[in-house]
């Protein structure tokens, strides 16, 4: 898919999504441009995890449209979303603990290779290879002889770095980041923010999700606030500030156009 000039990554257009009596998103609509962080806040039952579900393919929407690189999709599962290039990464993670770091960078996915001309085996000496290689390009500091160790020995920073890592290496040009900094130190959400950093000027789209305003303040362009699954209020983090951000998620302003 390519994009005409100014056009957004990734587009959300009225997208309502009901479970039994519970209206969880009602006509809420975004731009995502490449290179750009779109934080989504809100309090507890605000929509945030439905909408990124509903973009990730876990959920289809009920009603509105959903356009990446200008054309409309619809996904019937998460993978079909990776294969285009919209990748999730949810606060567990989702590592093998057990497994190294090329291993969960592939994880799925594999590569094979024959030993001894004809015994099927995996490719375990490209996986952490190619691990380390993105690992680089992201500026992350992992030992190489942690590379071979499971990933339950690494610090939470470093098994987000690999999360991430895993998700550029499938060039995820959308990543959706659920709580990347959720019990972790501040030394270790300071990494995490440089990391986010990193991935704008290599203009990947992302969507940062967070109860930390601090964090959404530190890393985003612009702020989404979700209320009660509508639109409260969007604006540009240069232009507004914590007090604006708290009274739109708790309804005490309205939303100005």
């Amino acid at each position: 898919m390519k994009r005409s000039d100014g056009a957004p990554l990734l587009e959300v257009r009225e997208v309502s999504k009901r479970f039994g009596g519970v209206q969880a998103l009602d006509r809420v609509s975004f731009r995502l441009e490449a290179g750009e962080v779109l934080a989504l806040a809100g309090d507890n039952g605000a929509g945030k995890s439905t909408l990124i579900k509903c973009v990730s393919g876990v959920y289809q929407p009920d009603a509105g449209e959903i356009f990446y690189k200008e054309e409309r999709v619809s996904f019937d599962n998460p993978r079909e979303a990776r294969d285009l290039g919209i990748e999730t990464i949810y606060q567990d993670l989702a590592l093998a603990d057990n497994l190294d770091v090329g291993a969960n960078v592939f994880l799925g996915r594999e590569p094979p290779m024959r030993r001894f001309g004809f015994l099927p085996a995996i490719d375990r000496g490209r996986m952490r290879a190619a691990a380390h290689d993105v690992l680089r390009t992201l500026e992350i500091e992992i030992p190489p002889s942690k590379l071979r160790q499971p990933v339950r020995t690494l610090s939470g920073g470093q098994r987000q770095a690999v999360a991430i890592g895993r998700a550029i290496y499938w060039q995820a040009e959308v990543l959706i980041m659920d709580e990347p900094t959720a019990a972790l130190g501040v030394p270790e959400q300071r990494k995490v923010r440089e990391l986010i950093h990193r991935l704008k000027e290599q203009k990947v789209g992302i969507l940062f999700i967070s109860h930390n305003l601090v964090d959404i303040f530190a890393v985003a362009d612009r702020i989404l606030v979700l209320r009660r699954g509508i639109t409260a209020g969007e604006r540009r983090t240069a232009e507004t500030d914590h007090d604006e951000i708290v009274k739109l998620m708790v309804g005490a302003e309205t939303a100005a156009a």
